[in-house]
């Protein structure tokens, strides 16, 4: 399996979804639960389908427009909505609202008046005037708005639009859980109001996943075809960490009919992220059959595919075309994650090269991520050039918050090579890399001193730097050390290459010492490691 980073996105931000009825309600409910561009697109969806009411539509397009700063769509959207019906009280609080606006207050409370004249003694059509003083100024207006929730609250305490908007403005001031406790009780009043359920669950989905999880469920509990619900469910769950729960929920949404083309792509990453890579892959290859220049459906295509072990020998050209599609179109834009699968391929393949300009086109676009030098050190130890390798994973070290002892050991290795890399033909190099392998063997050793492997780079570097008559000698003191921690804490077994080195190593300076019986302690422990090595169990047996 190649998965090793996943970067999190905010990719279920803006999703939206849409019920089985293709009418107003959807669109409708879209806007009461504060997401405005996906009301918008449904409500023009919708406009002409039988059963939308065309003079609701017009208003919650005319708020729309007036939420986006377009006064003169907004009327056009509310005249429209009067022509549609007259008596629907609400357009004309639109036009009220428009005229606050321009501040005309005196025009504004005409229309106000003209639409009690059609919903008397309606204590949302009360709070839908409120909104309008206190989006226009809450604080010039509020006596107009505390009159308005007045009367409201008089005609019916239990309507569920009071709390709401006692909830938004509690929230407008940061007070989250007198909001909270606003939404519950509207949701109370009126469990058919799935906006009441949803400002609930978005003031917890971060913080507290669990109680929007729970707040959710309740609202899918009476309409289990909601599919506002079936987002909101999702947009919890991963944000608790249950991916494949948050699968679950969106699949439902998107086998919705009615439901958002942009949303189909994210399922294909929620597939992902659940760990489902199969269905990941075969949704995405769908939707890629659907539209051949879907390029994010292109991308969680290969995404999948890369986890999933049967596909490995199709997965170099699926990462050709992908690379070459985001070349092709600057629009095409990749996540950290792409760039490192991608140059995985590229190196497993042997490709190094093509690997290293995919990375430091990633490092070009996102200098502070480890994991894009980390990967570049490894196609450089593809290419044997372990001077670049140490480079590079400095820089995996620089940008790393906790590097860690493996980090530390993994550079002190690279950097010893480095050394070896540059010392015939560089010696000042070669020891500027052989202090740096110290720095890091002393860094490794800090975090475990009792880990045999700081010692044995001490003695690495030791061979390295002494002259040839003393290389036979020079790394006996950090090796006997490292032998001791490494027989004292951890299985030689588990480490038999550091440990065979180390072993011979001693044996031979023991041999030419002429203590011949410490020389076979060693090599009979060499043996131990390697016990079908004859011509080595030779020699040790020939020794006097």
């Amino acid at each position: 399996m190649k998965l090793k980073f996943i970067f999190t996105a905010a990719f279920l931000a803006g999703a939206a979804f849409c019920s089985m009825a293709q009418t107003h309600v959807e669109g409708e409910e879209y806007y009461k639960a504060d997401q405005l561009s996906n009301a918008k697109e449904l409500l023009l969806r919708n406009m002409n389908n039988a059963g939308t009411d065309k003079a609701v539509a017009n208003y919650y397009l005319g708020l729309i427009a007036m939420h986006d700063g377009n006064n003169a769509e907004g009327e056009k959207y509310f005249s429209q909505g009067v022509q549609a019906n007259p008596d629907y009280p609400f357009n004309y609080v639109g036009l009220g609202y428009i005229a606050l606006k321009k501040g005309d207050k005196k025009a504004a409370e005409e229309q106000f008046k003209l639409a009690e004249k059609f919903g008397k003694k309606d204590p949302s059509l009360q709070i839908a005037i409120a909104r309008a003083y206190h989006n226009v100024d809450p604080v010039a207006h509020e006596k107009d708005i505390e009159k308005k929730i007045t009367n409201a609250r008089k005609w019916n305490m239990q309507e569920a639009d009071i709390y709401l908007f006692e909830g938004d403005r509690k929230k407008d001031n940061k007070d989250y859980g007198g909001a909270a406790a606003q939404y519950e009780m509207a949701a109370n009043y009126n469990p058919d109001a799935p906006e009441a359920y949803v400002k609930y669950a978005n003031l917890f989905t971060q913080v507290n996943p669990q109680y929007a999880i729970d707040m959710l469920n309740k609202l899918l509990q009476l309409n289990p075809n909601s599919a506002l619900a079936q987002r909101e469910l999702a947009n919890a769950y991963y944000n608790a960490g249950q991916f494949k729960e948050a699968a679950n929920e969106y699949g439902k949404y998107v086998k919705n009919p009615n439901h958002f083309k942009q949303d189909e792509d994210r399922y294909a990453f929620l597939l992902f992220y659940g760990g489902d890579y199969k269905g990941g892959y075969d949704y995405s290859s769908a939707l890629l059959k659907a539209n051949p220049n879907n390029f994010t459906a292109q991308r969680y295509q290969f995404m999948n595919a890369a986890q999933i072990k049967e596909m490995s020998d199709q997965l170099l050209p699926m990462a050709e075309a992908l690379y070459a599609a985001h070349k092709a179109n600057k629009d095409n834009k990749f996540a950290p994650i792409d760039y490192i699968l991608i140059s995985q391929e590229f190196n497993t393949a042997k490709r190094p090269t093509e690997a290293q300009a995919v990375l430091e086109e990633a490092i070009a676009e996102t200098p502070d991520n480890p994991a894009f030098y980390k990967e570049l050190a490894m196609t450089y130890v593809n290419e044997n050039n372990l001077t670049k390798a140490a480079e590079a994973f400095m820089g995996y070290l620089n940008h790393s918050e906790n590097p860690g002892y493996n980090d530390f050991i993994q550079e002190a290795t690279y950097t010893f090579y480095a050394g070896v890399e540059n010392s015939k033909d560089n010696p000042a190099t070669a020891d500027k890399y052989y202090a740096m392998c110290q720095e890091y063997a002393d860094k490794a050793a800090a975090i475990l001193p009792d880990n045999y492997k700081p010692k044995k780079f001490y003695g690495d570097i030791a061979k390295q730097k002494a002259p040839e008559s003393e290389v036979a000698s020079a790394a006996v003191p950090s090796y006997t050390e490292a032998i001791a921690l490494l027989e004292a804490s951890q299985d030689p077994s588990r480490y038999a290459s550091d440990a065979k080195v180390m072993y011979n190593y001693l044996g031979n300076y023991y041999l030419d010492q002429k203590d011949v019986a410490k020389a076979k302690e060693y090599f009979n422990k060499y043996l131990q490691l390697d016990p079908n090595n004859e011509q080595y169990r030779k020699f040790v047996e020939g020794l006097k």
